[in-house]
């Protein structure tokens, strides 16, 4: 595994980060607290020191598991993320979401208190907040880095206009600056290429992809996109542009690719990803050992400048997507 530095923190993170989503029983396809601890582990012992979780996931389920996984390995090594703005409870009050002081504030104290940890390495907003001022809520998480609970502060999908507009208010006042992005980019989805990939590239923010595989629907032919119990779960709950703009022909690509290189399809769209400069990261979500494996493996994959071309050729613009 190698490593690489996460934006302007000077932080060293695996160049693949474990998306924590699947841990829990949120779902059907989800995992169980036995089975994500064998995935934990393994990931551990293939040198992922980088976990991405959030208070919604499986209503603070998720974070349980990976701290209590954690607590038993030396907390310096490991570097963990966590989100806030989604309610962690499947009743919530007026007050369990957004990005308000108050939410910030109780949603960080139930987030280590589930992790078991006193610091969180990297704290970030899961998406944009109309309801509140950009400056609230960075004067918020300027309190938590000062009381020693957050190291870093990160952002998740937005318009690039807003990222902007929340950079230039901490360097106005002089407040702590998110340093991460966590945005949707997949071969299936490049609308990040046009605004926010070059920003973040201009800031010096680290750039942490979320849905790497398009869901699923990079790492089988399109036909079987609905194949296993997450695919059908998420092409009815999500109405996603994957096979929109080129999506099918890019699946199909990648499939052709694949079956030359004697690699998985979810193998070249990682690699895809890996090759990208402005990418840091990938978070990648797995319900199994063997897909964590088939991940890591993917690193070592190369792909030649034509290859990439050729990859991309098809792709045409799609609808915003993620955002919400």
């Amino acid at each position: 595994m190698e490593y690489t530095t996460l934006g302007s923190t000077g932080v060293e993170v695996s160049e693949l980060c474990l998306g924590c989503m699947s841990f829990g029983s949120g779902a059907d396809w989800m995992l169980d607290e036995a089975e994500s601890r064998e995935v934990i582990e393994r990931a551990i012992d293939l040198g992922i020191n980088f976990f991405d979780t959030a208070n919604t996931y499986s209503n603070g389920e998720s974070e349980e598991i990976l701290g209590g996984v954690l607590d038993e390995y030396e907390r310096d090594e490991q570097v963990v993320a966590s989100k806030v703005f989604f309610p962690a409870e499947e009743d919530p009050h007026p007050n369990a979401g957004g990005l308000s002081r108050k939410t910030i504030e109780q949603e960080l104290e139930n987030t280590l208190d589930r992790l078991g940890m006193d610091t969180l390495d990297l704290y970030q907003i899961h998406r944009w907040d109309d309801e509140t001022p950009i400056e609230t809520t960075l004067r918020a998480l300027d309190d938590a880095v000062r009381r020693g609970q957050v190291r870093h502060i990160g952002a998740s999908s937005m318009w690039a206009h807003q990222f902007a507009d929340a950079l230039r208010t901490s360097e106005r006042e002089g407040l702590v600056s998110f340093e991460t992005m966590q945005n949707l980019y997949n071969l299936a989805y490049r609308e990040e290429e046009r605004e926010m990939l070059p920003l973040c590239e201009r800031e010096e923010v680290g750039v942490i992809p979320w849905s790497p595989m398009a869901g699923g629907q990079l790492t089988r032919p399109h036909e079987e996109s609905r194949a296993t119990t997450r695919g059908e779960a998420e092409a009815d709950t999500f109405d996603t542009p994957y096979f929109e703009g080129g999506g099918i022909e890019i699946n199909e690509r990648v499939q052709e690719l694949a079956d030359e290189k004697g690699v998985k399809m979810a193998q070249i769209a990682l690699a895809w990803l890996l090759h990208k400069e402005t990418v840091t990261a990938p978070i990648v979500g797995t319900t199994s050992v063997e897909h964590l494996e088939d991940a890591v493996e993917a690193t070592e994959i190369d792909l030649s400048d034509s290859e990439m071309a050729y990859l991309e050729e098809p792709y045409e613009p799609v609808r915003v997507f993620g955002h919400e």
